[in-house]
């Protein structure tokens, strides 16, 4: 029955693609609300949400309102695990080459990991750094996400093509360690701040601890870094004259993490309000998704042949 079905089109699997990264993003965003909301608890068993019963109950130990808040981040874990699944069905419906394949795949293999990750944030009682982790294999699968969007986007039988220089290309790596740097010493900040993932508002769970000033100075010094990166690469695109597509993305990325720095600005001068914590992790997947596209522009598969030989990468 499946064999009759017709080929999923290019643009059919860049739609799932999209979809893919939305869902990868979103849940951080859902994870980041039951964390300020102090709803960790609210199903206080995984895989069910309470002994028995896999959908909220009526017991006065847990409001109404965490119950629901928590059961509705779960509840998104499965519109990421069937955008996973469509990914796969779709790339090897239309028999894909095999490194978009393998992209396809681990987003089943990272939803996998992350409900691993999940069952243990809550059975250990929501300790700091699981929520940390939780959040950073987020991070994690929304960057590969974007870099398969960019690999379904590119021929099967193209030539790979170097579109900016070696050293340019290094730089652009840099620019990501970076920002894993970054998001890591942003999970510290969380890790001993206010909204570190309390089970309850009557239960805070213990914060690291470290001198959240000296975190955030050192978060304050990573995004400097970051975004003096960023400005190198500038230069050095418009330099080699580099493709509008490589420095269109760059724009994107620079807007992003300006606009991330006022949000961060914001919450440490109005004591880091509840709404502003949700808003900063979506940034965050913004800021690697778009961080994700700039690093996969520039090396891509171009259908063109002869005369983009003399551009294309030495052994490929």
């Amino acid at each position: 029955m499946v064999d009759r079905l017709p080929l999923p089109s290019l643009r059919v699997q860049k739609i799932i693609a999209f979809v893919v990264i939305v869902t990868q993003g979103g849940i951080s965003v859902t994870g980041a609300v039951v964390r300020v909301t102090a709803s960790g608890l609210g199903c206080p068993t995984w895989p069910q949400c309470f002994p028995g019963s896999f959908t909220p109950v009526g017991v006065s130990e847990v409001p109404v309102i965490h119950q629901a808040v928590e059961f509705g981040n779960r509840m998104l874990t499965f519109a990421v695990v069937l955008a996973a699944a469509a990914i796969v069905l779709a790339v090897t419906r239309a028999r894909r080459r095999r490194e978009v394949l393998a992209y396809a795949w681990l987003m089943p293999g990272g939803t996998v990991l992350q409900a691993v990750l999940g069952g243990i944030t809550v059975l250990t009682g929501l300790l700091w750094w699981t929520v940390a982790v939780h959040l950073l294999v987020s991070m994690l699968m929304v960057w590969l996400a974007t870099v398969m969007y960019s690999k379904i986007d590119q021929p099967d039988d193209g030539i790979t093509v170097a579109a900016i220089p070696a050293p340019l290309r290094l730089l652009t790596a840099l620019t990501g360690v970076v920002l894993g740097f970054l998001l890591v010493a942003g999970t510290m900040v969380t890790g001993a701040g206010p909204h570190a993932g309390d089970a309850s508002i009557e239960r805070p769970v213990p914060r690291l601890q470290v001198e959240i000033t000296t975190l955030v100075h050192l978060h304050a010094d990573l995004l400097i870094a970051y975004l003096a990166l960023l400005v190198a690469l500038g230069f050095g695109l418009y330099a080699v004259g580099a493709s509008e597509r490589v420095k269109t993305r760059l724009k994107v990325v620079v807007v992003l993490v300006i606009a991330q720095a006022g949000v961060g600005v914001v919450q440490y001068i109005t004591d880091v309000p509840a709404a502003l914590v949700a808003v900063h992790v979506a940034g965050a997947a913004f800021c690697t998704a778009a961080t994700a596209a700039l690093w996969s522009a520039g090396r891509t598969r171009e259908a063109v042949p002869a005369q983009l030989e003399e551009k294309v990468e030495p052994g490929r």
